[in-house]
């Protein structure tokens, strides 16, 4: 036991040892921004909610409606009883919204990036991917035991090169949509042109983008004006802007049947409770008829900038709700984040190995529950209590 102990003290002596923080709420009916920390009632900047709906009262209803009528869970994955009526009609509902054919549903994010790496690559073709991809789509790539290829980020230009030089029959290059830790878009158009020079498959994953990005919310393909050909293979999740939990594919009829043919983290997992899925169709209207939301944390987050450029802060090149503020070193943005605890703002610090060396930073995420003056308070208490002496990166 030893050898556990003496890794635990090597993380903690590089100031990247991470501890979990009890989430709960004061009292009923509170805004999700409002919770709950260790005890200490908090404003929270740190959450992907970013439409506010994990605690909108008719995705509750939804939930509760089902769960009433159809129990709690699954009972089974979706090939064996747990394919659900209210798994399929989420489905429809996701393929619409989307504009594809069809949508398959699983269970995490994590889960969908490895079911399509497993249902389309194999040990003798090529997958290339963003050095600052998530960490799902990065292990989706290797573990299939394909080859691997990292370009620079956001370079469609240095992808274009490595393509030149590997000639596997299959090719996919997969990518974030928004980049979960910095917030930018990545560049859609420049990747899909190359993908169409080299006959290669385009895989976005717009966990960060579906809900938020586009003139009415449909993700980073809408906001960039690419159609579905240009993106073969799109993953969205649930638990972001939707508020909810699980993740889905959309794409044509093909790669859906061979997802539920060939994907491993759809076959062999129990199936989403049926209760889930209806309260993120639910989520999905909300999304839809009420676009106010996506307007408001757009402002939020335009709001945050134009505030923290002028108070000096460094902050990254995004115009999403995701806002990191760097810092460079890892205890610095701990520190960092402990002042603002206890200033009841709430805002996770960020180290590696989530984010590369000498970029530890605070991931600020804004929310359309977010009003003017708070944005305005996170801002001013950043300025009076980040650590002097930092070393924060270049923006």
């Amino acid at each position: 036991m030893s050898l556990l102990r003496d890794r635990l003290d090597q993380i903690a002596a590089r100031g990247l040892y991470r501890r979990r923080r009890v989430i709960g709420r004061a009292r009923p009916g509170v805004r999700a921004v409002e919770a709950v920390v260790d005890g200490r009632e908090c404003l929270t900047f740190c959450s992907n909610d970013y439409l506010g709906l994990a605690q909108h009262p008719l995705v509750t209803e939804a939930f509760v409606r089902s769960a009433r009528a159809h129990g709690v869970g699954s009972g089974a994955s979706h090939l064996v009883t747990g394919h659900h009526a209210e798994h399929h009609e989420l489905e429809d509902a996701l393929a619409t919204f989307t504009g594809r054919p069809r949508a398959l549903l699983f269970s995490t994010g994590y889960m969908a990036n490895l079911g399509i790496a497993s249902a389309l690559l194999s040990p003798d073709d090529a997958v290339f991917e963003d050095q600052l991809n998530h960490a799902s789509l990065l292990d989706a790539g290797r573990l299939r035991g394909a080859r691997f290829h990292r370009y620079p980020h956001g370079d469609a230009a240095a992808l274009d090169g490595q393509m030149e030089g590997d000639n596997a029959a299959v090719r996919l290059v997969m990518t974030d949509g928004v980049f979960s830790m910095d917030g930018d878009l990545a560049p859609l158009p420049g990747l899909a042109a190359c993908c169409r020079r080299h006959g290669a498959w385009l895989v976005v994953d717009d966990a960060h983008g579906l809900g938020v990005c586009g003139a009415t919310g449909r993700g980073s393909l809408e906001y960039w004006g690419l159609a579905v050909g240009d993106v073969p293979v799109l993953m969205g999740t649930l638990g972001k802007a939707f508020g909810t939990f699980g993740a889905f594919v959309a794409g044509s009829d093909d790669l859906i049947e061979l997802l539920i043919q060939r994907a491993r983290s759809y076959i062999y997992t129990t199936a989403l409770p049926p209760a889930v899925a209806a309260a993120a169709r639910a989520a999905l209207r909300l999304a839809e008829t009420e676009p106010w939301r996506r307007e408001r944390v757009l402002a939020n987050a335009a709001l945050f900038r134009r505030l923290a450029a002028a108070a000096g802060l460094a902050i990254g090149d995004s115009v999403t709700p995701i806002q990191p503020v760097l810092l460079g070193d890892p205890r610095a943005a701990v520190a960092a984040s402990d002042a603002l605890l206890e200033r009841g703002l709430l805002v996770t610090a960020i180290r590696p190995p989530t984010v590369p060396e000498g970029t530890s930073r605070l991931r600020v995420t804004l929310s359309a529950e977010h009003t003017t003056a708070e944005v305005e308070r996170l801002v001013e208490t950043l300025r009076n209590c980040l650590p002097e002496g930092s070393d924060p990166c270049s923006a």
